[in-house]
């Protein structure tokens, strides 16, 4: 293939130029997950671990249905929870954390999400992706939420060493605006999905990689 491969460029330029095409490609980025409020928007997010934003949709109508709030919830016996969500996988840690994390919510926070981090990280099956979303997209909290995808493309565009998800969200905070993340990191998961995927990936005619992605893409 008579096509060049990307030349090295200062890695602020990088960042300036991948936020322009990410605003021209995606320039409105709707939340994946379909929720109405924050409770509702926790329990997709612990539902899509392990599980495509698609299935979780499929899903949550007949949950919520069921309980969309952690009152109704926490009433709910596990196994009906468990019944309704096997189709996500992991039907059964999942149900049980949302089982208790309602009860949680219900008795030490009157009925409301935490909108905090140390809460949220407290609540059971919540990690700090998962308390990343819901503070970015439930509360406007600036953050960066990181999971495999973006831990991937952020390595393959040379923004990150990819060591670990943790020192991937470290070096694109330290990268991107503040004031950016919330939308940023929502245009890289559908940038992803369309023009960078996991599997029959082309950086010769993804977008980004073909102009500043890693040396070792193209070998």
């Amino acid at each position: 293939m008579n096509v060049e491969k990307p030349k090295r460029v200062p890695k602020q330029e990088k960042v300036v130029a991948i936020m322009k095409i990410l605003d021209e490609l995606f320039p409105e980025v709707p939340v994946p997950l379909d929720h109405k409020d924050p409770y509702t928007l926790l329990v997709a997010v612990l539902l899509s671990a392990q599980c495509t934003d698609e299935r979780v949709n499929q899903v949550t109508p007949f949950l919520f249905e069921a309980a969309d709030n952690p009152y109704t919830m926490e009433e709910l016996p596990v196994e009906d929870i468990k019944a309704i969500i096997r189709p996500c996988g992991l039907s059964s840690a999942k149900s049980k954390a949302i089982s208790e994390l309602s009860k949680i919510i219900v008795e030490k926070h009157g009925g409301r999400v935490p909108d905090n981090f140390e809460d949220l990280e407290a609540l059971p099956g919540v990690g700090h992706k998962t308390a990343s979303v819901v503070m970015s997209q439930a509360f406007g909290v600036p953050a960066f939420p990181v999971d495999t995808h973006i831990h991937r493309l952020a390595w393959r565009w040379g923004l990150s060493s990819g060591k670990n998800v943790t020192q991937t969200e470290k070096d694109l905070k330290r990268l991107f605006p503040r004031d950016s993340w919330n939308k940023l990191h929502l245009q890289i998961i559908f940038f992803g999905r369309k023009y960078c995927p996991a599997r029959g990936h082309n950086p010769y005619e993804c977008p980004i990689c073909s102009k500043y992605g890693r040396a070792e893409l193209f070998r």
